[in-house]
């Protein structure tokens, strides 16, 4: 397991504090799970970029509900 230092400025300190009541979490699980929350957001972003392209290019087609609901009574 890697140990990084963080340097923090009063105010940016006081946020860590603020954040860490708030979602009742330690400074340490909080930093992780931020860095998580940003990692996704990125490849979330990756997801919809490349959902657009196909829909672009019309390679997008849907399924509806009932269809769906069809498959699955007829693959039991």
């Amino acid at each position: 397991m890697a140990v990084i230092s963080l340097r923090l400025n009063r105010q940016e300190a006081e946020m860590v504090d603020f954040l860490s009541n708030y979602y009742e979490q330690d400074k340490s699980s909080l930093i992780k799970y931020s860095l998580k929350e940003l990692y996704e957001d990125i490849v979330d972003k990756n997801v919809i970029s490349d959902y657009e392209k196909r829909e672009n290019e019309g390679s997008v087609s849907f399924v509806s509900a009932s269809d769906v609901i069809k498959m699955l009574q007829t693959s039991e």
